[in-house]
């Protein structure tokens, strides 16, 4: 088993007097697709937002790549190669496909092929046929594509994907989907927060359901998947 490259462990965040998240525990290991799955308000973008810093944690303890990250400004855990996908996007509406992605340029790291416009370009076949487009002039889809190359320009080592699916057509999940697939097989690892249990599991190695900011389960995907009572109570309307 690969070595936990994001280990987080009891991990306690609230909104001013609200307790959002109890105690979470779970890792993201080298070269793997984890997602957290539960329905909408379950605590999967407060996890993420708490793991950035752009939430501060009340309690826990946060390492990625061995280094302790807890209480660290956002931009510092960035420059360590955590990269962030928010469910927003907050492309630049104003500049072109090849714009937004110059933003976003940052150093390689050692050992690894820096990411540039061509090869993402083959990634996102997509977004080759647009690149002098500006960001307003994109779907919802085609959009979020862009926001994931963007930060993939900064070459993290692992990259935090809030809500992929949400909002976009059924032809571009497909699309998403093999692009997640594909920067798996690059090496990127990738936390992913999804509502969508049937678009995680396409995509990912291991679930780890949140209900009510408690960790209801976590293990293979292909566990979570063959366990039906536990998809209709955490995930059933």
């Amino acid at each position: 088993m690969s070595p936990p490259l994001l280990d987080v462990e009891g991990l306690t965040a609230s909104y001013g007097r609200a307790q959002v998240l109890f105690g979470l525990s779970f890792q993201l290991r080298s070269g793997e697709v984890t997602a957290l799955i539960g329905r909408n308000g379950a605590g999967k973008t407060t996890t993420l937002k708490a793991i950035l810093g752009l939430v501060p944690a009340a309690a826990g303890r946060l390492t990625f790549l061995d280094r302790p990250i807890l209480g660290l400004p956002p931009y510092r855990i960035a420059r360590l190669g955590l990269g962030y996908v928010p469910e927003d996007r907050r492309i630049f509406t104003d500049l072109t496909v090849e714009e937004n992605l110059g933003v976003g340029r940052r150093p390689g790291r050692a050992g690894r092929s820096p990411w540039t416009p061509e090869r993402l370009f083959r990634l996102f076949p997509n977004l080759a046929a647009m690149r002098g487009r500006r960001g307003n002039e994109m779907s919802g889809g085609e959009q979020q594509m862009l926001s994931i190359a963007r930060t993939l320009m900064g070459n993290p080592e692992a990259i935090l994907l809030d809500e992929p699916s949400e909002g976009i057509a059924p032809v571009l999940v497909q699309a998403l989907a093999e692009a997640i697939r594909a920067m798996k097989a690059e090496g990127v690892s990738i936390l992913l927060s999804e509502q969508n249990w049937a678009f995680a599991a396409s995509v990912s190695d291991r679930a780890c359901v949140i209900e009510r900011g408690e960790m209801r389960f976590q293990g293979p995907m292909a566990d979570f998947l063959g366990d039906e009572r536990l998809r209709a109570e955490t995930l059933g309307v």
